[in-house]
């Protein structure tokens, strides 16, 4: 293992996380290869309602959720099996925040039967030990989406930018499955400067509590 990444050792499993566009699947790979980790990435390309969710939220969300749901089961448990976290895993998702999702898209009763679902799954996934936890504004986020151009994307509206920002501030306020360590990528960019990934190296090598904020934007109470 690289000496800038040798105190990172203690973390087996480091989840990316953030809203969409954020920048989660690229430096989940680039911590992944300087750490020499297995990766393990989302598949949102497999999800066959998803396009249909972006232009339709309202009629494709609950079809959309579920696919995820039990798409990323499938993953973590292939991720479980004997042998996998012998060496080190680097995801760009994590599982509990499919509930954020449901409960952001999903009308009552639909969330009321995911609900049901996801308290029979949930306990089959283990929590990882660290999560990165990008944010950026909606308008950052709608320039680097559009910089992308995937299809399906391009009609996402700037105010569900800002519920789903929202929705993770709220996330993360409640959540204590893993240490949490959040950065803002608006003037900190650690996929395209090797300077700043150094840093974060650094930043989370010397991490030892359960919440820090670097260059964050978003700072929140913890309970």
């Amino acid at each position: 293992m690289p000496p800038s990444a040798a105190g990172l050792q203690r973390f087996r499993h480091v989840v990316i996380e953030g809203p969409i566009g954020v920048g989660k699947s690229s430096l989940a790979r680039k911590l992944a290869e300087r750490l020499g980790a297995e990766l393990l990435l989302e598949q949102p390309e497999d999800n066959p309602f998803l396009g249909r969710f972006y232009a339709d939220m309202p009629g494709y969300a609950f079809q959309t959720q579920l696919f995820f749901l039990f798409q990323r089961l499938k993953q973590m448990r292939a991720a479980q099996q004997p042998g996998m976290f012998d060496e080190a895993v680097v995801a760009d998702f994590l599982f509990s925040k499919d509930a954020l999702f449901a409960r952001l898209n999903l009308s009552d009763d639909e969330f009321r039967l995911y609900t049901k679902m996801y308290a029979q799954i949930a306990p089959q996934v283990a929590e990882p030990d660290l999560v990165i936890w990008l944010q950026a504004s909606p308008a950052a986020l709608m320039q680097r989406i559009a910089r992308r151009a995937i299809p399906m994307e391009i009609g996402i509206a700037p105010a569900y930018l800002q519920r789903l920002c929202d929705a993770y501030v709220e996330y993360f306020h409640a959540y204590d499955g893993a240490p949490v360590f959040a950065i803002g990528t608006e003037h900190f960019n650690p996929v395209d400067r090797d300077a700043d990934f150094d840093m974060l190296l650094e930043r989370l090598a010397g991490f030892r509590g359960r919440r820090e904020f670097f260059n964050s934007h978003v700072e929140i109470p913890f309970d």
